[in-house]
């Protein structure tokens, strides 16, 4: 009964898994998305000039004066990455990503997707203690790397 239950279980999440890959090619080009005001663009594609993914601006909490705090350039196997935080204070409330990989398509759509996400989770985190996106591993540790030395930066 237990190698049942066990076969069962385990054939479902085999299912389910199989059922959330995506294909590796997609149909189209994928959008570049972006919000806020971010005025950086990626450095390595040869005429993607369009502005990079970027986090909406929080609400101010506890006052203090704005200020923008660029991070290290990273360089990772597919390219820089190098961030910029905007905070309130301590608090982050936007964080703009200047440099990040755009050789291909494939990147562009890798980071398309990644960059905000990664851009919430910094803003909801509040620090750099965050997750990587599977399938922008690399671009994801870059990240990571560049917000924590603005943090640095921005306490001293």
């Amino acid at each position: 009964m237990r190698r049942a239950v066990v076969t069962s279980a385990a054939t479902a999440a085999g299912v389910v898994l199989l059922l959330s890959l995506k294909p590796h090619e997609a149909t189209g080009s994928a959008p570049v998305i972006s919000s806020g005001s971010g005025s950086g663009s990626g450095t390595t594609g040869a005429a993607d000039t369009s502005p990079a993914p970027s986090a909406s601006p929080a609400p101010a909490a506890g006052g203090g004066a704005t200020r923008k705090v660029s991070g290290d350039t990273v360089n990772t196997r597919y390219g820089p990455v190098q961030v910029q935080v905007t905070l309130a204070g301590s608090r982050i409330t936007s964080v703009d990503v200047v440099k990040y990989p755009t050789q291909d398509r494939r990147d562009r759509e890798i980071n398309a997707d990644a960059l905000p996400v990664l851009n919430q989770e910094a803003i909801s985190a509040q620090n750099a203690r965050i997750d990587a996106v599977s399938g922008a591993t690399y671009t994801s540790d870059g990240y990571i790397r560049s917000l924590q030395s603005a943090l640095d930066r921005a306490k001293g």
